[in-house]
């Protein structure tokens, strides 16, 4: 089929590259200038494994170009996906200006080649957006709008596009239906058919339930850190009940993102529109909201005050194998230690120069061990590979106190402690 792709970003290129790896024809689209140019030359603008490298095979065979309007080949397109952002607006409800005026351009696209099209949202849109877009293109008979939310995993996003856990389509019509099953035909995961809101609700509900998986440890973690048990164990012995499963048990320092944070509150201000008081999800992000500031009290308590100490964070992407830094924990943690008079030292082996420009006062070290150099203690923020696998000895040996906080519950406790470190997971005796 020929697709286009509205919208470049984690999803949209993530989509367009894995459309194209199953046979499609696809043209991404962006409005960014510099962002297209970048692509045409083969240089992928953010950094997700395997992506850059499988971008240029299908450009190779030729299966995907890109433009900055829908004047060229997605004129030909049968289905158009709308990829754009949806940022949380000054209410905490989601932003749909980049949404609504992309529906303007496919209506103009419409008018001047009127043929039988899937208009598909997978955008994380407010449950009604669906029908709200069908009602503007209501005119343009031949046009079905569908609701196909993604739900990638930054950090394995491509992997996720192309083997997806299961497919979401919300359509109102056969015909619509029709257009989705063969785009993923060859498709081997459980599909779910409804109607648009449905599936919009679906998406909003399953970051909800994840985001409410960690704030539910996170908060156990700081009982288990007063009770002296272990947070790791008890996961664990959770885990194995067959009701719960051992995904998103994970203690730490809280979730980050482009999803979690705005789709939560996104879904509250949905409830209240509604009048439905979402009084669990209201607590899910007052514990991740607060799950920073307990971390930084538990390394103040441990250096006995924070002004004038040095403290190495590690790692800046709210999650490793990714560059974005939307909402990720180590900021507020950064804030509040350089607030409180700390030193700061920090290292990221992709995002430092991001940072940097909201952090200047930090010292970025390219090398790990240079960032560790005489810090009273080191906190691990993000659960990198660089830095979880460190060398102990030499790490003891430059830092100046050998006193770890381990945010992500990644380090090797008992191991660190043969070293002489001084070591504190989150909720771990």
């Amino acid at each position: 089929m020929n697709v286009a792709v509205i919208g470049t970003g984690y999803v949209g290129l993530n989509t367009a590259v894995s459309l194209a790896l199953h046979g499609h024809r696809v043209v991404g689209i962006d409005v960014d200038e510099e962002k297209v140019k970048q692509l045409k030359q083969r240089h992928c603008p953010i950094y997700e494994p395997g992506l850059e490298e499988a971008m240029r095979s299908v450009m190779d065979q030729g299966n995907l170009h890109f433009d900055l309007t829908l004047n060229g080949e997605a004129k030909e397109a049968d289905i158009l996906f709308i990829c754009v952002g949806t940022p949380e607006s000054a209410d905490g409800s989601a932003d749909l200006g980049y949404l609504f005026a992309v529906v303007e351009d496919v209506r103009a696209v419409y008018a001047s080649n009127p043929v039988r099209r899937g208009v598909v949202i997978k955008s994380t849109v407010p449950v009604g957006t669906g029908d709200r877009v069908a009602e503007l293109l209501g005119d343009c008979k031949e046009l079905h709008v569908i609701s196909n939310p993604e739900f990638l995993r930054e950090g394995s996003a491509l992997q996720d596009a192309l083997n997806p856990s299961r497919i979401v389509i919300g359509a109102e019509s056969a015909a619509a239906f029709s257009l989705m099953d063969e785009l993923y035909e060859g498709y081997s995961c459980p599909m779910v058919k409804t109607t648009r809101r449905t599936a919009e609700l679906i998406k909003y509900a399953s970051n909800a339930f994840l985001a409410t998986r960690i704030s539910f440890m996170n908060e156990l973690a700081r009982l288990s850190t007063v009770l002296g048990t272990d947070i790791e164990t008890v996961a664990r012995g959770m885990g194995l009940d067959s009701r719960i499963g051992p995904e998103f048990l994970r203690a730490g320092i809280g979730y980050g993102g482009s999803c979690f944070p705005k789709d939560t509150i996104a879904l509250l201000q949905v409830g209240k529109r509604n009048g439905v008081k979402l009084s669990i999800l209201e607590q899910v992000r007052e514990v991740n909201r607060t799950q920073p500031e307990w971390c930084v009290q538990l390394i103040r308590e441990q250096l006995g005050g924070l002004h004038g100490k040095r403290v190495a964070v590690l790692g800046l992407s709210f999650k490793p194998d990714t560059d974005d830094i939307r909402e990720s924990r180590s900021l507020p943690i950064i804030k509040q230690l350089l607030h409180e008079g700390a030193i700061v030292s920090a290292y990221d082996p992709i995002s430092m120069e991001t940072v940097a420009k909201l952090y200047p006062q930090v010292s970025y070290a390219d090398d790990i061990y240079a960032t560790l150099t005489g810090a009273d203690a080191a906190l691990l923020a993000t659960e990198w590979k660089q830095c979880v696998n460190l060398d102990w000895q030499k790490a003891k040996a430059v830092m100046a106190k050998p006193v770890l906080f381990d945010g992500r519950n990644a380090w090797p406790s008992e191991l660190v402690k043969q070293y002489g470190f001084a070591y504190q997971g989150v909720g771990r005796s």
